[in-house]
């Protein structure tokens, strides 16, 4: 008798604090609030009652109206970052607690939604909220509503993630193109990110053989050096529109052209452009000819 009188007081406290965590799956405020009070009586000193609190909380005063105000956005998101994140995935796990606050940054990016994009706060968009709720359409088209998206760096970098996310890498190679071109760091940062197999074993052997400076800023000649590995990649690179004519994106276009003139056996011309990229670039002329 004594020893299930002690089974049943080791098992009370996982009770109540799962009746607290089965409401907050439900994302019902109200029935959390009582199952947490229970729980905070009979075990004032559980250690996961603060971390339910926090997600009671959130549940309890919800983000309804419009921010019109970049600052107000963004200590709402630090907010959430600093203590419901990690309430969340202390909660319910890495991956269930990241899902339990889709929602959350559905609703917020959502009220920031007619918050315009601010240059010198660049983060605090609903572009970003949009993608970290996984609700990628209406991130493409809250970038989209951004004036020259497509000549800044972070803005063209949503993009190509977006893009990658809705319909794979070859649609986003452009795009990719153009980020390397702008910047060469959000390029690889976004590489990383994106955990594409193919992309990432490209970059290794781009990292293994190009011959550059040894630097980050080697990346903005990835895209011109993946025609020489994959030609196949011509259809989509020259989806890219012109961008800032820096030489890695002349490199990039000089290969488009040897492709196609070697494809319609034009050796004088395609002579004459080859000393072109020599000139232009030693290591990239040299992955070229390497491989004809």
């Amino acid at each position: 008798m004594t020893n299930q009188l002690d089974l049943f007081e080791h098992s009370r406290d996982v009770m109540l604090r799962n009746d607290v965590l089965a409401a907050l799956e439900q994302r019902n405020a109200a029935t959390g609030r009582e199952a947490l009070r229970r729980l905070a009586a009979e075990y004032p000193a559980d250690a996961l009652v603060p971390t339910l609190e926090v997600l009671i909380r959130v549940l309890e005063y919800p983000v309804h109206e419009h921010i019109t105000n970049h600052m107000v956005l963004r200590d709402t998101c630090e907010a959430w970052c600093s203590l419901s994140v990690p309430a969340a995935r202390r909660a319910f796990g890495d991956a269930a607690g990241m899902a339990w606050c889709i929602p959350l940054w559905r609703a917020v990016a959502q009220a920031a939604s007619q918050l315009p994009f601010h240059r010198e706060m660049p983060e605090w968009h609903a572009a970003p909220l949009w993608m970290r709720a996984a609700e990628w359409t209406a991130a493409r088209e809250s970038i989209k509503s951004i004036e020259s998206w497509r000549r800044i760096p972070i803005t063209l970098a949503w993009m190509a993630e977006t893009v990658y996310r809705l319909q794979g890498l070859e649609p986003a190679w452009p795009l990719l193109a153009e980020l390397s071109w702008l910047s060469p760091r959000k390029f690889g940062a976004l590489m990383q990110a994106l955990g594409d197999s193919s992309l990432l074993a490209l970059r290794r052997v781009f990292d293994a053989n190009f011959d550059g400076e040894g630097t980050i800023d080697d990346l903005a000649w990835f895209p011109a050096w993946a025609l020489s590995e994959k030609p196949g990649l011509a259809a989509f690179l020259r989806g890219s529109e012109p961008s800032t004519r820096t030489l890695p994106e002349q490199g990039m276009r000089i290969m488009l052209e040897l492709l196609s003139l070697e494809r319609e056996g034009r050796q004088h011309d395609l002579v004459e452009r080859r000393k072109t990229l020599r000139g232009l670039h030693a290591g990239l002329f040299g992955a070229y000819i390497r491989t004809r």
